[in-house]
């Protein structure tokens, strides 16, 4: 079975994103037009995602409670607990605002599109992955902020209240519209496939290029060496590596099937870019949402390719 070791397009998109918006970044009216539009992308997307969640899928893949427990604590305890300890531990390192962002990186939920795609290649447990990313996502939506909440204010910051409600407008209740809807709506958006990647894809570049126009303008970028960028990435590896034999220990000494073991290793160690640009929008108003989605962007890119790996290889090895 042939696996592309290297990321898709999207990473090459994200990239003219963040070129454009230090080339030509938008100000002004233009930087509210593009804001609006960012939360009304933002609003779309979730509904889409409420309208598209496989209902039946989940009810199968729900009944291993214990893989399920088990991913969740990969994603929202074992993560955070991890950042929280590295920032701790290294606070010069990085600059505040780039440790928020990986702090950020850490509270975050499962990604959903990736973790099923490499369980499924790897051979796993595939309806359970999908039940596992799709929890992770509506936890998520209260776990995250409240997670980014406490470790910041462990560290002298804060997340406004105002910030967590918007994140329950604008991603939770379209979700739970769109889900109401789905027996109307399920089969127009599965026949219009085409839209609702231009709807995930659109959403992130949109809120991308937005931050990162921010923090172009706000001269953010001056204050970030290259050397920075550098030790940001190798913690984020160090992360993921840790996530991933934290994955892999706890499933074999859990006494879970390979194809659960899987699930887990895939659910539990990806970071949904996006569920985390739109919060990052919300959360980080004006150029700070700028830098805080740097760790994000790297991860992103880390686990595409760390993940494409193992799933060849456990692949290979099924076969």
């Amino acid at each position: 079975m042939a696996v592309r070791l290297l990321p898709d397009r999207f990473i090459l998109w994200l990239l003219a994103a963040v070129a454009l918006a230090a080339a030509v970044p938008v100000v002004g009216a233009a930087a509210a037009v593009v804001d609006a539009a960012t939360l009304a992308a933002i609003f779309a997307l979730f509904f889409l995602h409420g309208v598209r969640l496989p209902r039946a899928a989940l009810v199968a893949g729900a009944t291993d409670w214990r893989l399920h427990l088990a991913i969740l604590a990969l994603t929202f305890a074992l993560f955070p607990l991890a950042g929280f300890g590295l920032s701790l531990a290294l606070p010069g390192l990085l600059s505040p605002v780039l440790w928020t962002g990986l702090l950020f990186l850490c509270a975050l939920p499962s990604t959903v599109q990736s973790s099923i795609a490499y369980t499924s290649i790897a051979r796993g447990n595939v309806a359970a992955a999908v039940a596992a990313a799709a929890f992770s996502n509506l936890i998520g939506v209260f776990l995250t902020p409240a997670l980014v909440a406490l470790m910041l204010q462990a560290q002298g910051a804060r997340v406004s209240l105002d910030g967590i409600v918007r994140i329950f407008a604008l991603l939770f209740l379209p979700f739970l519209l769109g889900h109401a809807l789905r027996p109307r709506l399920a089969a127009i958006v599965a026949a219009r496939p085409r839209l609702t990647t231009l709807v995930d894809k659109g959403t992130i570049l949109l809120a991308v290029y937005g931050a990162f126009s921010a923090a172009t303008v706000a001269g953010t970028w001056r204050r970030v060496p290259p050397a920075e960028i550098a030790a940001l990435t190798g913690l984020l590896l160090a992360l993921l590596a840790f996530v991933l034999a934290a994955a892999w220990a706890i499933g074999r000494c859990g006494g879970f099937a390979p194809e659960s073991r899987a699930a887990m290793l895939f659910c539990g160690s990806v970071k949904s870019l996006a569920s985390g640009v739109p919060m990052a929008r919300i959360l980080f108003p004006g150029a700070a949402a700028g830098i805080v989605l740097v760790p994000i962007m790297i991860f992103h890119t880390l686990q595409l390719v760390v993940s494409a790996w193992i799933a060849g290889a456990l692949a290979r090895r099924g076969e």
